[in-house]
């Protein structure tokens, strides 16, 4: 197993918690952690341009190899330059590798060891994704963190079922590892300077499965540990079941992964998972609510949700939140972007999705100081005392 110093440093832990503070480095620059990453999953955020990200101080985004690869096309991307210049986004990128999407898309798909067959949801063309291709496709489009593909089975899972998913997955991974291992090689002999080559490379993180049972999960984690990734990320969570059940899920995963290396949760979620999923030890988020809310008109503040579209706030001349200090909260009020909303105006959305992810951005701020202040216990009762009595 590779030394994570080199690109990932644990800077602090909160002394009465498992919060803590990292700095994770990647070839598009550093990243401060605990963070969240806006989905991009098209080459987009939706409703959002890159200076639009910078402003809120969005640090990394998200994409879809899988989405990317369908459209619009690899040798599209490849021509302009990789998907950092085809974006006009010059920070990290992390890249999921399109296994959920896969899982999704149950009746459109047929799986065995060998990888995923599936037809395109966009015109019923068939393709083939296996491990090595999923790598291949992340280091055309330059990610600067590479998510393997894995097998997400749905909520609930019988045991054998989930499994035979522990054990495709950890395979897929090990195949997965050797293709990014030969490609560094080849591309630290290149640049002559073996010591940074995985870094320029893209990092790889394996994903860890097991549905709802701990005892596949605590294997998966080990059997990935034994194979060295530079990262590790938990999969497979908030696919339906219950949100207790959730959180012992996520907290005992990370008892089951190395300190010193990042710990990313796919896919979750709400400001309170992400506060409660920090006390476990996660160290990243991605998840569409902030944006996918903001379309429909939900905006999330400090002392809670509100769905400004809704009539209480027709003549409602404040501002989204009064503690924000973000470009929507200083210029527009509730009584205006009610208005834009309900006219279907595009500016209604792009206005609440910018705010939402301003929010989530300013959430991790906060939580991070409240680490390195050794508060993040206070911070946390303050915060879901705010949600609950909203």
């Amino acid at each position: 197993m590779r030394q994570s110093e080199r690109y990932f440093n644990l800077v602090h832990q909160d002394k009465n918690t498992g919060a803590r503070l990292g700095r994770l480095e990647t070839s598009h620059g550093a990243i401060e952690t605990p963070i969240f990453m806006p989905v991009g999953t098209q080459a987009t955020v939706k409703a959002l341009t890159s200076r639009d990200l910078e402003e809120a101080g969005a640090q990394i985004i998200l994409g879809n190899a899988y989405h990317l690869y369908l459209r619009p096309g690899l040798e599209v991307i490849k021509n302009a330059g990789g998907l950092h210049k085809f974006m006009h986004w010059q920070k990290p990128i992390l890249t999921d590798s399109g296994g959920y999407q896969v899982f999704s898309l149950a009746r459109l798909r047929k799986l065995s060891d060998r990888g995923v067959e599936f037809q395109s949801h966009i015109d019923g063309s068939r393709h083939m994704l296996t491990p090595e291709s999923v790598v291949d496709i992340q280091l055309i489009l330059g990610s600067d963190i590479l998510m393997p593909l894995d097998e997400c089975v749905h909520y609930p899972c019988i045991k054998d079922e989930a499994e035979i998913a522990v054990k495709r997955t950890i395979a897929w991974a090990r195949r997965s590892k050797l293709v990014h291992s030969q490609q560094s090689i080849v591309n630290s002999k290149n640049n002559k300077n073996y010591g940074l080559s995985t870094i320029g490379h893209g990092l790889l993180f394996g994903i860890v499965q097991g549905a709802t049972y701990l005892d596949l999960r605590k294997y998966c984690a080990e059997e990935l540990v034994k194979i060295g990734f530079d990262g590790y990320s938990i999969g497979g969570i908030s696919v339906g079941e219950p949100q207790d059940l959730m959180y012992n899920l996520i907290q005992a995963t990370c008892e089951y992964l190395p300190k010193d290396f990042p710990r990313y949760l796919m896919g979750v979620g709400t400001p309170e998972d992400i506060v409660s999923a920090v006390d476990y030890g996660v160290d990243m988020f991605d998840c569409v609510v902030p944006t996918r809310y903001g379309r429909n008109g939900t905006v999330f503040t400090s002392s809670g949700k509100i769905v400004v579209r809704n009539s209480p706030y027709i003549s409602d001349l404040r501002p989204l939140d009064e503690e924000c200090n973000c470009y929507v909260c200083k210029n527009h009020s509730r009584s205006y972007i009610r208005h834009l909303l309900n006219t279907d105006e595009i500016l209604g959305a792009i206005l609440v999705s910018y705010h939402n992810i301003y929010f989530y951005l300013r959430l991790m701020e906060k939580i991070r100081e409240a680490i390195k202040e050794d508060r993040f216990m206070e911070f946390k009762r303050e915060f879901l005392n705010k949600i609950i009595c909203a």
